[in-house]
């Protein structure tokens, strides 16, 4: 099989990979802190203690965004793996090289883009919830 050297807009394609994969870690850093910020609101005490099973709904949603997290975590592996790849690619001259990677490249962006969907439907569902019961200011 001839080898057949990388082209400039292989590199720029690449290059583009790359960056879609800055904004992937980008974005998970951003939910990562927004989960951060909902599981402080459901342990405060800003809600009616006198609702309905106000303890067990909270817990749920605590665990719920417990997995969410593992979940998020190993994302970030498999893309600092995927980023690993990719420099590597940089060296390669084959153009067969690049077949697995955006294959790979495409499943991630599959799974980004699910995880992302997941945590904004638990979000509003939190939000939800969470209006309709949080303490009201005394005037």
């Amino acid at each position: 099989m001839e080898k057949i050297p990388f082209s400039k807009y292989d590199s720029r394609k690449m290059e583009d990979l790359h960056w879609e994969t800055q904004q992937w870690k980008s974005d998970l850093q951003f939910v990562h802190d927004e989960v951060m910020f909902i599981e402080q609101l459901l342990q405060s005490y800003v809600f009616e203690p006198n609702t309905p099973n106000l303890f067990e709904r909270l817990q749920d949603y605590l665990a719920r965004l417990e997995t969410f997290k593992d979940e998020r975590t190993r994302l970030l592996a498999a893309l600092a793996r995927h980023e690993n790849e990719l420099g590597g690619m940089w060296e390669c001259k084959d153009s067969d090289c690049n077949g697995g990677y955006h294959k790979s490249h495409d499943d991630l962006r599959t799974t980004v883009n699910g995880l992302t969907k997941k945590f904004s439907i638990l979000k509003s569902e939190i939000f939800n919830y969470a209006r309709g019961i949080l303490k009201k200011r005394k005037a």
